[in-house]
């Protein structure tokens, strides 16, 4: 006799026999249905997420050395974006990292050439209930000639999973390839491998991007309110522990934590017995009212691991209280967030405000400073967001020239700190004050030379003798730009310091700012041929140009300003206390920017310069601005100096007359239109006025001239 079963085992029996037959129809279903929408009916147990994961990640070990081939790099670091194919759909936001791919200097058009692969496929909205979600991943990409298993790829992924789990289930294997993802959990994130990258909404620019809102007279650095957080509730589900805790910490005070539940279409079936006083008090505040008056932000964990609320906070200079166990920070292989945000428990939520209680008056304005550092060097456009994710990249690649985290970490990031140029942050303009070091105490002078030798008594030949006698010259580097001969040696004047003449095989304009071995001092006295300047004057630069490295110091200013009218910027040489440009027929710079000018300008400017002849001294105020965030400085010249300028011989026209290029129209208006091209190639106008100008002791002061130290600068 068969033993009788219980209601309760028969009950127990029939919900196991169930889950079977969803398990197997489930498994069938992925089988015939590649990528097709799952409806989730309920949540799926510890062991299911378990499979799915492993599923996913079936190469979780992938390393550098173990899933990526080396030998493709071997003719440097390019990217190849895959032709899209008829019918692709592409979202506006992953369009936005294509092109930020191919406005970068590691583009190549040519596979053969290609170290790494990015997928034509959108891969970013994984949320099967999505309207954004692409179909038929899985077989589209392992169509690819050269997917092989993923390996050499990169695949970019800001939304996975879906309702009501939100695993990291995408939909297809990722194999080998890398991961640029937004909410990694750091469960699955391969360390050295993938990269995590912040979540940013469709909205977030291509380039440029909104500044950042620590004003520079913020002291003391404490706001109106400590901590604040205004977001929704989530009522069921993932994301709603931390969220639904948040009342027992908020005081209505100094810590404004705002939720609401109004959100979705059935949020009124779930409302709990605080949702109608949640609510009321949630419209009561402005969010970016709280964000810019607050010293502290909480970024609770959403639905997933990441949310926006991440990059607000970071742009509003409102130091993120991170509140989400598991989240691999953005670009945290790289960015150290201890300088920059405070990493929090979920299970410890009671304890923040005590926590951001006990952070000083000087921490809080280093962590701010901080954030606004992070946000405009990696954060404040999808193209550094792109950008960086790629330099991580290069900088495993080539392991023997990558950044140290001090190039990462300090002003003016990664970005513009090239490990080709050097891995020693000494040998960079911006790092001499945190590591105690000086510029060395001599100059080079490079003069930019386009017309002939014609005699002894030539502007070049009087500019190089007087050059020469400054007791900070090391070297004169001479380029001949000329399309005439190079002349004899014995034509050129004989100097106390060595003189190198370069003959240039391109004889462009931008070829004035290449890099040259020849020049090994930290300092380069830029110099058109033309220029007239005393020895006194160039002694002086220098000096000035020792206290600011990072900067272009110099003589000829010019100004930029807005021009209402036709709406684009104007570009003035008036003569007035306001200037943006030092240009560089006559001024001081680091030598690293001969380095960043010719490998992170973009190829089309600088073939836009050379076809104009024209117009490279304004890139360089570009460049130079755009990485310091500060105006150049200008130091007391002649009086005559402007007169002087006007006269002299700039080049030649057609007919061989001579011509100043200076008093020539076209000349001036082919500046205007290169200052909207280069302002448009930044997504911003990086030229910063000022009117700071330095003059030497005693200059033009009613004292004996034998007293005073430059005395030929206020000679006529």
């Amino acid at each position: 006799m068969q033993p009788q079963t219980s209601k309760a085992q028969e009950a127990l029996i029939q919900r196991n026999t169930h889950r079977y037959v969803q398990n197997v129809l489930h498994t069938i279903l992925v089988c015939f249905q590649e990528d097709s929408p799952q409806l989730h009916h309920q949540h799926t147990s510890p062991r299911e997420r378990r499979a799915i994961r492993d599923n996913i990640y079936k190469n979780k070990r992938c390393r550098m050395e173990t899933c990526f081939d080396f030998s493709r790099c071997q003719s440097g670091f390019r990217v190849y974006i895959y032709p899209p194919q008829r019918g692709d759909e592409i979202s506006e936001t992953y369009q936005k990292i294509l092109t930020s791919i191919e406005g970068s200097r590691f583009h190549t058009t040519d596979p053969s050439k290609a170290c790494l692969f990015v997928l034509a496929v959108d891969t970013l909205d994984r949320d099967q209930l999505s309207a954004q979600y692409v179909q038929n991943v899985r077989s589209r990409i392992q169509s690819l000639p050269t997917w092989g298993d993923g390996r050499n790829h990169l695949i970019f992924n800001l939304y996975s999973g879906t309702w009501p789990d939100y695993t990291e289930d995408l939909g297809f294997e990722v194999g080998q390839a890398m991961l640029a993802k937004a909410s990694a959990d750091v469960v699955n994130f391969r360390p050295n491998f993938d990269i995590s990258i912040p979540l940013f909404s469709k909205d977030h620019p291509l380039k440029g991007g909104g500044i950042g809102y620590l004003t520079l007279n913020d002291v003391p650095p404490s706001r109106k309110y400590l901590l604040v957080f205004k977001g929704k509730r989530y009522l069921t589900g993932i994301g709603s522990e931390t969220r639904n805790a948040l009342y027992h910490i908020h005081n209505g005070d100094d810590i404004i934590l705002l939720t609401t539940c109004k959100h979705g279409k059935d949020w009124e079936k779930h409302k709990d017995s605080r949702c109608d006083r949640d609510n009321e008090e949630y419209s009561k505040f402005d969010y970016q009212e709280l964000l810019h008056n607050s010293s502290f932000c909480l970024v609770p964990r959403g639905r997933r691991l990441g949310s926006f609320r991440f990059l607000e906070a970071l742009q509003a200079a409102c130091i993120p209280v991170i509140l989400s166990n598991g989240w691999e920070l953005p670009f945290s292989e790289v960015i150290d967030w201890r300088k920059a945000a405070i990493i929090g428990d979920e299970r410890l939520l009671l304890q923040v405000p005590s926590i951001t209680r006990s952070v000083g008056r000087d921490r809080i304005l280093a962590l701010r400073q901080q954030t606004q550092f992070l946000w405009d060097a990696y954060f404040s456009s999808v193209a550094k967001i792109v950008l960086t994710t790629l330099e991580v990249i290069q900088d495993r690649v080539d392991s023997l020239v990558s950044r140290n985290r001090l190039l990462w970490n300090s002003l003016p990031g990664g970005l513009y700190a090239f490990p080709q140029y050097s891995t020693d942050p000494a040998q960079f303009p911006f790092y001499y004050a945190v590591l105690g070091k000086s510029p060395t105490q001599q100059f080079t002078a490079v003069i930019h030379t386009v017309t002939p030798l014609q005699s002894q008594i030539s502007p070049v030949v009087k500019l190089i003798i007087g050059v020469a006698k400054s007791k900070f010259c090391a070297q004169i580097v001479v380029l001949w730009n000329c399309d005439k001969p190079l002349p004899p040696r014995n034509k050129w004047p004989s100097t106390s310091v060595p003189l190198t003449v370069i003959e240039g095989q391109t004889k462009t304009m931008s070829s004035r700012f290449f890099p040259h071995d020849v020049i090994v001092t930290d300092a380069v006295l830029s110099l058109d041929e033309d220029s007239v300047l005393s020895t006194n004057e160039v002694d002086f630069a220098f000096i000035v140009w020792q206290s600011f490295p990072e900067r272009i110091v110099g003589y000829p200013a010019r100004s930029h300003y807005w021009d209402g009218s036709r709406s684009r910027w104007g570009y003035t040489s008036k003569w007035t206390n306001d200037y943006s440009m030092v240009l560089t027929g006559a001024a001081f710079y680091h030598r690293y920017y001969h380095y960043l000018f010719t490998h992170h300008v973009p190829p089309s400017l600088l073939t836009t310069v050379d076809r104009m002849a024209n117009c490279e001294d304004i890139l360089m105020n570009f460049l130079v601005s755009a990485v310091t965030k500060q105006p150049p400085i200008k130091v007391t010249q002649k009086k005559q100096y402007k007169e002087t300028m006007m006269s002299q011989v700039g080049t030649q026209d057609e007919s061989g007359s001579k011509a100043s290029r200076w008093a020539d129209p076209d000349h001036f208006a082919q500046r205007q239109t290169c200052m909207n091209a280069f302002s448009h190639w930044l997504g911003f106008m990086p030229l910063v006025h000022s009117q700071m100008r330095l003059d030497p002791v005693l200059f033009r002061d009613q004292v004996s001239i034998l007293r005073k130290k430059y005395r030929d600068i206020e000679r006529l």
